[in-house]
């Protein structure tokens, strides 16, 4: 099939989101002579499926925390195919920090548009100006965000969120369960968390605790491009190589814009890059490539040997535990 025919195209609003748009990626039609068995992207959907719903008949207060980024994206995809024809039964939320690439904003309105699902903002700038959080000397707005994010669970009375995370990301990931339990201070205990045998998943909480739930955990970066082709899902224009202005930073290459301008002296050039993930844009890398199309991307993620937050995440470069330190503290 060529390139073209995969561009990422919004569906319209109120089709049908179990038609396989891409059966020549991993997705079969059923015929006489199927032999019934899933293809492992067609397992991952029915596992993450089975969460949400499992969530919805469980928990009373869920939210979907909706970034625009590609986990994200397949996440709503997933809520959407889990409760269809209905409409998704739980809003969905943004730890907006004021320092989101303006492409991923517009993209998340869009998106909570077409959808007709309420959407929660927590925003970081509202927080400064009010005093509930500090700025940090360094610009990294990630660390602050926690605060925003836990007041906004107690404001919503929220007691489950529903994350992107995948356990091929990074290390404290690797260590959650699909229900990842929080006490009343939102904090994780790595050493405190229940058993999932057989995929069955305890949701009893206490007054005050929550749950963060990770429908993508057994999903791969290489799994969710498949996916967002198989489905034509729309993605940010970010993901997808073009030729833009960057300067060096650190060993890595960041956009230059107006939240994120070259340090003096640095040399603004001008290369053929994209974004593997969506973070502020002051503190997200991009990367050289030439793939332009849902299909090189699928090509490029079969052959890389470096996970997108290794190659591309400025702030996950503060120590080794960068990741389970914010975690600890009440973080997604």
């Amino acid at each position: 099939m060529r390139a073209e025919s995969i561009a990422p195209v919004a569906r319209q609003a109120g089709e049908d989101p179990t038609i396989r748009s891409r059966p020549d990626l991993a997705w079969e039609p059923m015929t006489e002579t199927s032999n019934y068995r899933l293809t492992e992207l067609q397992a991952l959907e029915a596992e993450s499926i089975h969460i949400f719903r499992e969530v919805a008949a469980e928990i009373e207060h869920p939210v979907l925390l909706f970034s625009g980024g590609k986990d994200s994206i397949v996440m709503l995809r997933l809520a959407e195919k889990a409760f269809w024809p209905a409409r998704i039964p739980f809003p969905i939320m943004h730890v907006d920090t004021g320092l989101n690439f303006p492409e991923v904003i517009a993209f998340r309105d869009r998106r909570a548009e077409q959808l007709k699902v309420d959407l929660v903002v927590a925003s970081v700038p509202d927080a400064i100006e009010r005093g509930l959080v500090v700025q940090e000397p360094n610009g990294s707005r990630n660390r602050i965000q926690t605060p925003v994010l836990l007041q906004a669970i107690t404001e919503h009375k929220f007691n489950a969120l529903f994350g992107g995370g995948r356990r091929d990301e990074e290390k404290a990931r690797a260590k959650e369960r699909v229900f990842s339990f929080r006490d009343e201070f939102g904090q994780w205990d790595p050493k405190n968390q229940r058993p999932e045998l057989w995929s069955l998943y305890n949701g009893r909480i206490h007054l005050g605790e929550s749950i963060r739930v990770f429908p993508l955990s057994n999903w791969t970066e290489l799994d969710v491009w498949t996916y967002i082709t198989a489905e034509q899902l729309e993605v940010p224009e970010l993901y997808l190589a073009r030729e833009r202005d960057v300067f060096e930073r650190d060993g890595m290459l960041y956009a230059a814009n107006e939240i994120c301008a070259p340090p003096e002296g640095a040399e603004v050039i001008k290369a053929t890059v994209r974004y593997r993930t969506m973070g502020d844009a002051n503190l997200t890398a991009a990367v050289l490539s030439d793939a332009d199309t849902l299909d090189k991307i699928i090509v490029e993620i079969a052959a890389t040997r470096l996970t997108e937050r290794g190659a591309t995440r400025g702030d996950d470069r503060v120590s080794e535990a960068a990741m389970e330190d914010r975690k600890r503290e009440g973080y997604f």
